[in-house]
């Protein structure tokens, strides 16, 4: 059974920092681009970034070019994301996701519905 794990999250103080992890197992990871949503309170799911499957390629949404950096770690399994200077308006449930029905190997932020398998979703809290 294809699954991703989420781990990190939590509450953070403005301007601090968090590091998000998606372990996946019943699949290599490393066929397959990752990408993180977010999901605050009234809003729809938001693609944020992604990497793809070679790493070479990497994307990020406005809001969050220069402050989050996406990475993977084939030889565990695992892709991260690490959040700098974070802000309010960053709280919301964090969600990776792989595409392993369409074999999504390319990164791309948009058509959540695309991708079939998602991780648990971890709570990011950044208030003071």
């Amino acid at each position: 059974q294809s699954q991703l794990v989420q781990s990190g999250g939590g509450l953070v103080q403005p301007g601090g920092s968090l590091t998000l992890s998606c372990a996946a197992s019943g699949f290599i990871l490393e066929h397959y681009a990752i990408v993180w949503f977010r999901q605050a309170p009234g809003n729809e799911r938001e693609g944020i970034s992604c990497i793809s499957s070679s790493g070479g390629t990497t994307d990020y949404t406005d809001s969050v070019k220069g402050r989050f950096s996406i990475s993977r770690d084939d030889a565990k399994n695992t892709g991260r994301l690490r959040m700098n200077s974070l802000k309010p308006e960053d709280t919301a449930v964090y969600y990776c996701a792989v595409g392993v029905r369409e074999m999504i190997n390319y990164c791309s932020i948009y058509a959540p519905g695309k991708y079939d398998v998602w991780g648990q979703g971890t709570q990011v809290t950044v208030s003071s």
